[in-house]
């Protein structure tokens, strides 16, 4: 199925949102659709999917003009959506989410004998090894993502639209992901690959767009492109990949961990970070870097030996209470699921933390601070957004972990841990993130950066930690903090003896 977009125009009011913007799929293609969070990307994609109509430009698909009035007209035309929150429901088996929607019955009666073999039959023709009798909860988040793109093949789609299908997945989870997605090519099926990391769409796409401020502004060939020149498309001007330089003050020391084992994730962990330091902490799937600081950061409870000081006084943290109360902060890896509340505004996200120091008159809010609190750090992170009782989903995926940040941050924290923190968001967000780092820094806070990303800890990193299947195997700075040398580590290898265990 060929696909041609063209001269798409699209505004809400006075806000031009897409403005005369090409878009092109050939059959059995991957195309990378790339922009800035607010280039249009989502706006585009909602009027293939039938979700929004445009102003005016016309859709064409195997040379007939076709309009999508709903998102079922789509689907009948054959094009699938999976949207970055996947729609299936975790107490229901595989088979029984594949026909949510169109249920086939013998009788009175749902058919699922005929559910399970249709799902077998899909299964073997994609290579996956799944029982379809398996609960969904039960699932990993890339079978999850695999499940969700064979539904879309069951409702015959011969182009499927992935919106940013790895953003939550480790490095196994993507190349499985990435499988099926050759495989779908082979077969056939168009791809419209939206995603924000670019070394993936150089392993995966044939050919990309690029959206920003509404504009196509680039199109072509991925073999003939690089992610530096990707990158300045995407934002209008360079981006820098060297290291952020920045003068580093130390101040004393405020975390220092000494044998802290879970005997299950992490075993014989010590290291220390003082104020003023970015410390980094890296390595590959099960290195157990999120379990340990998660324990110091008491959200395992008081599961592990050795000890934790803080401040030159030791600490026995048993919950996530007692270490606020001791002036450790912790962003999570998983924004969407365990660090905004969906169903809350922007204002109450970004305040909740310290919403009990808020309270005024026994149950009453005191409303006027809460306002003056969070109107400080959002001036400070410069989050973009429209009134702060909007919706924290109404935000672009880098302005949410803002808000995120600013509710830690308004716990003036001693420690600030973030596991992943330009997890999900654009190359122009990273960037501004990065120099929020650097400031809390130079402001005294002693900052922990978690990360796979080895990229991302040379350039935001004074030094970083390397750790393999739980242990702690080597430390990098200055000159040796380079990818090649954290790999190596990352993988097993012996930083004394220098060769690989």
């Amino acid at each position: 199925m060929n696909l041609s977009m063209q001269n798409i125009y699209k505004s809400f009011g006075a806000n031009n949102v897409l403005d005369d913007v090409d878009f092109n799929l050939a059959t059995g293609e991957i195309c990378a659709l790339l922009g800035e969070n607010g280039a249009g990307k989502s706006t585009l994609m909602n009027i293939l999917g039938g979700v929004l109509q445009a102003d005016s430009g016309k859709i064409v698909i195997d040379g007939k003009e076709r309009t999508f009035l709903s998102p079922v007209d789509s689907l009948d035309a054959g094009i699938g959506f999976i949207h970055q929150e996947l729609n299936l429901i975790n107490d229901l088996t595989i088979y029984e989410n594949m026909f949510i929607t169109h249920l086939p019955k013998k009788g009175a009666f749902l058919d699922a004998k005929a559910m399970q073999e249709k799902t077998e039959e899909l299964f073997a023709k994609m290579n996956i090894d799944l029982d379809p009798r398996t609960m969904v909860r039960d699932l990993d988040a890339s079978y999850k993502q695999i499940v969700e793109i064979c539904r879309a093949l069951m409702q015959e789609a011969s182009i499927i639209i992935m919106d940013e299908p790895t953003t939550s997945l480790t490095e196994p989870e993507i190349q499985r992901v990435f499988a099926m997605m050759r495989t779908l090519r082979e077969q056939g099926v168009g791809i419209i690959f939206i995603s924000h990391k670019l070394g993936e769409v150089m392993e995966i796409c044939d050919r990309y767009t690029v959206l920003r401020d509404g504009k196509m502004v680039a199109a072509g060939a991925v073999k003939d492109t690089d992610t530096r020149k990707l990158a300045a498309y995407m934002v209008g001007h360079e981006v820098n990949t060297e290291v952020l330089a920045r003068e580093v003050k130390l101040g004393d020391e405020v975390l220092r961990l000494e044998g802290l084992s879970d005997g299950k994730n992490f075993e014989n962990i010590s290291l220390s970070v003082h104020a003023g330091e970015v410390l980094g902490v890296t390595g590959l799937l099960g290195d157990g870097r999120s379990e340990l600081f998660q324990s110091v950061f008491g959200a395992m409870g008081k599961a592990y030996t050795g000890t934790v000081t803080l401040c030159g006084r030791q600490v026995h943290i048993a919950n996530t209470y007692q270490a606020l109360d001791e002036g450790i902060a912790y962003l999570p890896r998983n924004r969407k699921e365990n660090a905004i509340l969906k169903d809350m505004s922007i204002i109450d996200n970004g305040s909740i933390v310290e919403l009990p120091k808020m309270i005024k008159h026994r149950f009453f809010i005191d409303f006027d601070k809460q306002d003056r609190l969070f109107s400080t750090q959002m001036e400070e992170l410069r989050i973009k957004m429209g009134t702060k009782s909007d919706p924290i989903t109404s935000l672009s995926g880098g302005n949410q972990q803002k808000v995120v940040l600013a509710k830690w941050l308004m716990s003036d924290p001693k420690v600030l841990i973030l596991d992943n923190p330009t997890q999900g968001v654009d190359v122009g967000a990273k960037e501004e993130i990065y120099g929020i780092i650097h400031r809390l820094a130079a402001q005294g806070v002693a900052v922990i950066v978690l990360s796979s990303e080895a990229q991302e800890i040379i350039r935001v990193c004074d030094r970083s930690i390397v750790m393999f299947h739980g242990h702690q195997v080597g430390e990098v700075s200055g000159a040796d903090m380079n990818e090649h040398n954290i790999m190596y580590l990352a993988t097993g290898g012996n930083q004394n003896k220098g060769e690989k265990d």
